[in-house]
């Protein structure tokens, strides 16, 4: 994520975890709980420099979460099976429903650099010029900034927790000089917290960070492992256009067999789907028996 050498680690199984102390206990004043989110961010970020994470596919797989967070703000139910079938099985031309736009919304968050160009594709209904100003609301430590940042927009916007989120998100990314945004206010969060303002808001982001941190670096471990076995099973896939339809599953939480065009027919595409099943390098999704999902 930063411009500095990434770590190497000899196997996925070997990268850091985090110390039980950072995740443990609840922290009951503001200084200790701002040390145990900076500790649990000091880690993340070693493990987004390392190599062996696949940054863009943790980086979707938070997006879908933070998703499914946001969804349950609005007070709908939507969990992320049922948003992967909303933005991947929509039909060409057809415009997806609320909760299929707020999934887009994260993943379009997570695509590019934090940059007020990218950030106004991901909320186009808020101008430049609004977006820069909410982002300079505070230029203190990274989750104060994040949490002045959510303030600004909640203050001036109230019912945009999504666009409020992604920016405090972004904010975040920016303080700790992060070339990509990573969804993880939404992870932590919750209804009551985002009627809070002033130090009590800062509190809960700081316990929000440190709590969507544990549940990020289980991911990362998780889907380094798994990345690991798609790799290791590349060399075994003769079908033409292979490397090109492995690159999917690297860096996205969810595919579709149609997805795959590098493989020039749907049922090449399955069958490769299937085969990557077979050889424990993917999963299934969905369950169904038509209109499959699959992902590492």
């Amino acid at each position: 994520m930063s411009s500095r050498p990434a770590p190497t680690f000899d196997d996925p199984d070997t990268l850091p975890k985090l110390p039980a102390w950072v995740t443990s206990g609840r922290a009951q004043t503001s200084d200790h709980v701002a040390f145990l989110s900076g500790a649990a961010l000091a880690h993340l970020d070693v493990l987004l420099n390392c190599d062996d994470v696949p940054q863009a596919l943790l980086r979707d797989r938070l997006a879908l979460r933070s998703a499914e967070a946001c969804v349950g703000f609005s007070g709908r139910m939507e969990s992320m099976a049922d948003l992967r079938d909303e933005i991947h099985l929509i039909r060409p031309g057809d415009l997806p429903g609320p909760a299929g736009k707020l999934c887009l919304s994260w993943q379009r968050a997570v695509e590019r650099g934090v940059s007020i160009k990218a950030l106004c594709r991901v909320v186009p209904e808020h101008n430049a010029q609004q977006l820069e100003r909410w982002l300079d609301a505070g230029r203190v430590a990274p989750v104060s900034r994040a949490a002045a940042v959510l303030e600004a927009v909640l203050a001036d916007a109230p019912r945009s927790e999504t666009a409020g989120l992604i920016l405090a998100d972004a904010a975040l990314a920016q303080a700790l000089g992060w070339k990509h945004l990573v969804p993880l206010l939404a992870l932590g969060l919750t209804q009551k917290d985002l009627r809070k303002r002033g130090d009590d808001l800062r509190f809960s982001c700081h316990q929000a960070v440190n709590k969507a941190v544990k549940e990020a670096v289980q991911m990362t471990h998780d889907l380094a492992r798994r990345t690991k076995r798609l790799k290791s099973v590349t060399p075994k896939l003769r079908a033409k256009g292979a490397e090109q339809a492995v690159e999917l599953f690297l860096t996205r939480d969810a595919v579709a067999p149609n997805a795959l065009v590098s493989l020039n027919s749907d049922r090449a595409a399955r069958r490769f789907c299937d085969r990557l099943v077979d050889l424990g390098a993917a999963r299934e999704l969905t369950g169904r028996d038509t209109f499959r999902l699959y992902g590492v």
